[in-house]
């Protein structure tokens, strides 16, 4: 399911609007905006602290998403056309890289232009296919965020991303998933191959934005195996 056939899609990220543009005929998946980036990025805007200030000890997911009180490297993979990547920017996740076939790049490049009024800036891309250690190599991981929404639909491609998610993810550091499930075969070894690397959390569903929390789309914290701290 893509979120709308609309070419333009809004997001409201706090104060600013991000204006998406989608290519829906495109043979490329990643010219389109899907729902698990949406989810993500409002259930991100829903508990993301505003500043160092305003970190409430009632909020489960303060020091998760906590982006102002230390810097934290961040990376996204198949960005697709921006939507989530430009929003946790607008949420304060600053030094961030987003990443995806070269195909897909200049739709991801027209939208962070399309956007820069909003940005501020032209943030950081880098062409990185999942399986290319050169290219993993080359964006100087580790990374304390890991940002994924979208991105198991081919059973081929789940080996080389969940092996690009654990050579980029710091052993300290969070990916943060938006997930669907959109073939039986890559679900099913998705998570056997993620089980052996990860600890993983599934977020409530009440804990989703209430406008974004889509009965068949669910956000996930992974921590790798080795980190003994896997609490928020």
């Amino acid at each position: 399911m893509k979120f709308t056939d609309s070419p333009v899609i809004e997001l409201q990220v706090r104060d600013s609007c991000l204006s998406i543009q989608q290519d829906n005929g495109s043979f490329h998946v990643g010219t389109s905006v899907w729902p698990c980036s949406l989810v993500l990025a409002k259930f991100t805007e829903r508990w993301a602290p505003l500043s160092p200030t305003t970190v409430d000890k009632d909020n489960r997911y303060s020091e998760l998403l906590d982006f102002h009180s230390r810097r934290r490297r961040a990376i996204e993979l198949g960005t697709g056309c921006g939507a989530a990547g430009m929003a946790f920017y607008l949420l304060g996740l600053q030094d961030i890289i987003l990443t995806d076939i070269s195909p897909v790049m200049p739709a991801l490049k027209h939208n962070l232009k399309r956007n820069k009024p909003v940005l501020g800036k032209n943030l950081k891309t880098s062409i990185l296919y999942w399986n290319n250690m050169d290219q993993i190599r080359a964006v100087n991981p580790p990374f304390d965020v890991v940002i994924a929404a979208d991105v198991v639909y081919i059973e081929e491609s789940v080996g080389h991303l969940v092996g690009a998610m654990e050579a980029l993810v710091a052993d300290d550091g969070v990916v943060l998933l938006g997930y669907q499930l959109r073939s039986p075969e890559a679900d099913k070894l998705f998570w056997e191959m993620c089980e052996k690397v990860f600890v993983m959390e599934k977020v409530p569903h009440e804990d989703l934005h209430a406008d974004y929390a889509y009965e068949e789309t669910d956000v996930y914290v992974f921590r790798k195996k080795n980190n003994n701290n896997n609490n928020n």
